[in-house]
């Protein structure tokens, strides 16, 4: 089954908890802080497989997760690190983002790799809080969540050559002569409902993709018939291969096949005209196919477009277009790498430095808060970077909880409080956490 988009969801591990401990040796009376740190979480990565040609693996199976790290123990032990999680997808796998539809990655190439969920950083224990002002801490942080999202995962076929034309001019059927792919062939329209790939194999040993893309009718940029489920393929094509049914067996003009394709192509993407075309002029073992072909070349009027003979049931000219094709690639190839060249050798790279604020610990600026008072009285915190280290602050001990309400006052979290009309008592949220709003100040 052919699967070309599918929405998944992921969870990257959570952090391990790091730990309060102290030293107890029968030698060492006050040993300090012993308690170790937690270990990250395990990031999700897709990577790209050569050998897949479809999503069918994320057809069934939607949610995937990360695996946790390993808290952390006494004498300073720190907690294993948690395996990654590997996806692998096809070439020209496209990465979305499911509620705006942005592009976050395009992924080409064999082996390529992009970290789609991160796993969460561990917890420090209370070893990483030792201090000169505060030798014996107890304090610790709890492992961080890992990042959490929806993707949507969109397939756009990498081949070098794609078929179009209309429905049984016999593209199934050449593929299967050029290539060793077995496509369904039958004497009915839209025998094909997916694209079909394969690998053409030259007399000089050279090779590339051939994709056998559906059968286009009019309207197909709007919808119609497979419409869009096939124009977005033709995409990452580096040549268009017209197929023409030289013979008219369907009682249609070939010449006013070629323009109807090319008006589909030109509505969906206007630069895919600017690509190089060949045109095939297939079934040429049918008697009136040659008056045809003579027909058609005057029409056309356009020396610049090659037209090549062939059919595909006695495989006539299939190995003269093989070789046509194999040398226009590789053309195009040298022609990319001189490109490649010039913008490399043009490019300039420049850096700005910034001087860091000089206590970026306490910037407000860095925070970003919003207060939201609720029809009961109630105020509720909303600030990405506080729930988060909410969710790091191990509640068990009034040392960690003070650090947190220190660090929400730094942040501006009481003046926002105030402006937005609390008073002394009310009830403030922060994620699942109630607290009642103090006017005092911190340090008194």
């Amino acid at each position: 089954m052919f699967v070309d988009q599918t929405l998944i969801h992921l969870k990257g591990g959570n952090g391990g908890n790091g730990v309060v401990a102290f030293r107890r040796e029968k030698y060492v009376p006050e040993g300090g802080p012993a308690g170790g740190n937690g270990g990250n979480g395990g990031n999700i990565i897709l990577e790209v497989e050569n050998g897949l040609r479809t999503l069918i693996d994320f057809r069934f199976k939607k949610n995937f997760f990360g695996k946790n790290g390993e808290s952390g123990a006494n004498k300073s032990m720190h907690g294993k690190n948690a395996d990654d999680v590997i996806l692998k997808v096809p070439p020209g796998t496209i990465v979305l983002n499911s509620v705006t539809k942005e592009r976050i990655c395009d992924l080409t190439d064999h082996k390529q790799q992009f970290v789609v969920a991160k796993g969460g950083r561990g917890g420090r224990g209370n070893t990483a809080f030792a201090s000169s002002r505060n030798p014996a801490p107890h304090i610790s942080e709890n492992g961080e969540p890992g990042e959490e999202k929806s993707i949507m995962l969109e397939l756009k076929l990498l081949a070098d050559i794609g078929f179009v034309g209309f429905p049984s001019v016999g593209k199934s059927t050449l593929l299967s002569v050029m290539t060793a792919a077995k496509p369904k062939i039958a004497a009915y329209h839209f025998t094909t409902l997916s694209p079909q790939l394969g690998v053409a194999s030259t007399s000089d040993d050279r090779s590339f993709v051939v994709a056998d893309l559906p059968g286009l009718i009019e309207g197909a940029h709007l919808g119609h018939g497979l419409g869009l489920q096939f124009l977005k393929h033709i995409e990452r094509t580096k040549v268009i291969l017209h197929v023409l049914d030289m013979s008219a067996s369907e009682g249609r003009d070939p010449y006013d096949d070629y323009t109807k394709i090319c008006e589909e192509l030109r509505s969906y993407d206007t630069t895919l005209l600017d690509r190089r075309q060949i045109i095939v002029a297939n079934k040429m073992d049918v008697e009136n196919s040659f008056e045809n072909l003579e027909k058609f070349k005057k029409d056309l009027n356009n020396p610049d477009i090659d037209v090549v003979e062939v059919s595909g049931i006695t495989q006539y000219g299939v190995n003269v277009l093989k070789l046509k094709l194999a040398n226009i690639l590789d053309a195009l190839h040298e022609e990319e790498q001189l490109r490649n060249a010039a913008d490399n050798a043009t490019e300039t790279i420049t850096y700005t430095l910034k001087n860091p604020p000089k206590n970026r610990r306490n910037s407000q600026d860095e925070i970003q808060i919003t207060i939201e008072k609720q029809d009961n009285g109630s105020f509720i915190i909303v600030s990405e970077k506080l729930e988060r280290m909410y969710q790091m602050t191990n509640m068990n001990y009034d040392e960690s909880v003070m650090r947190f309400v220190s660090v929400m006052r730094a942040a501006g979290v009481d003046e926002k409080l105030r402006e937005s009309g609390a008073r002394e008592g009310d009830t403030v949220w922060i994620s699942d956490f109630a607290f009642d709003f103090v006017e005092e100040e911190f340090d008194k």
